[in-house]
């Protein structure tokens, strides 16, 4: 934790608190929060990153949440649900307080957190939803076992944190819209579905139907896109993830769907390809957000 501040701080000093304390105010601003002004391109969106997306910068053997950060800031977004590699699960308030102070540094705002496994070891579950009730998190993404759900029950109740099954591509437990949507039904209204667009086109569903299935249960939504390639002769090389806009994923579409819901979680673009230098892919992908977003002002 720092230190008092002492009356001969330098210019340069000051200005580094001022924008220390704003960050920490926006750590503190609600999940149902509007917007900032910086996000506006993107409609009514919380629009970040999952964090994944930038796993490739290392930096001692260890993803680099440092270089994730200041990317993350360079391309203009404010958010993320963070790769649990980026930020480790803690009980520990000091490191609690150093994630803090190091997102709120670069003006992210950490609103969302996964992939995580939920098991029935119901003490090792709380651990995750101490973790996110102290740094403030939203939703947890999620791949629970069949035997989690009476323990997150209870525990989405009690810390108010989401949980949203994440889909994984064809031949996951989670693959299809109406398995997931079954497997929710008699559950807490807090235990939803993490939408990862890119993974439900790989199982030949459709995101915007899921968007619509899933309503007001949507816990987070992994932006990305797929192409199929038709005239593959190995399954493996016909669906492969692209640039957003390059692919099959209705974007314009699905985002009318989620401002209709008023969607105030992380929509949190997530790129797989490329991972050693995924910068200018990434810009390609906000370009495409921000020209499906524009369709919003016109419907």
């Amino acid at each position: 934790m720092r230190s008092d501040i002492s009356r001969d701080l330098t210019r340069r000093e000051l200005l580094a608190a001022g924008l220390a304390a704003a960050g920490a105010l926006a750590l503190r601003t609600p999940v149902n929060a509007a917007p900032s002004a910086a996000n506006e391109a993107y409609g009514p969106f919380k629009l970040g990153l999952q964090s994944y997306s930038l796993r490739g910068y290392m930096a001692k053997g260890k993803p680099d949440v440092e270089k994730a950060l200041s990317i993350t800031k360079d391309l203009g977004l404010h958010y993320w649900e963070a790769y649990p590699a980026h930020l480790p699960t803690t009980s520990s308030a000091d490191e609690i307080a150093r994630y803090k102070k190091l997102t709120a540094a670069h003006e992210v705002s950490v609103i969302g957190y996964g992939v995580i496994p939920f098991t029935k070891d119901h003490e090792a579950n709380r651990k995750a939803f101490e973790f996110a009730k102290a740094m403030g998190f939203g939703y947890l993404s999620a791949d629970p076992s069949l035997d989690s759900f009476d323990s997150l029950d209870k525990l989405v109740e009690e810390y108010g944190v989401g949980v949203g099954i994440h889909n994984h591509g064809p031949g996951h437990h989670y693959a299809l819209i109406d398995t997931i949507a079954k497997v929710i039904k008699d559950h807490h209204p807090k235990i939803g579905c993490c939408i990862d667009t890119g993974h439900f086109l790989r199982s030949n569903e459709d995101p915007v139907r899921a968007a619509e299935v899933f309503g007001k249960r949507i816990f987070g939504v992994h932006l990305k896109d797929v192409k199929e390639n038709k005239a593959a002769t190995d399954v493996k090389d016909r669906m492969k993830f692209t640039v957003l806009g390059h692919g099959d994923l209705k974007t314009a579409e699905l985002l009318k769907v989620l401002a209709g819901l008023n969607y105030q979680y992380c929509l949190a673009l997530e790129y797989e390809e490329n991972v050693l230098n995924p910068i200018e892919d990434l810009r390609a992908c906000l370009n495409a957000v921000r020209e499906a977003a524009s369709t919003l002002k016109k419907s």
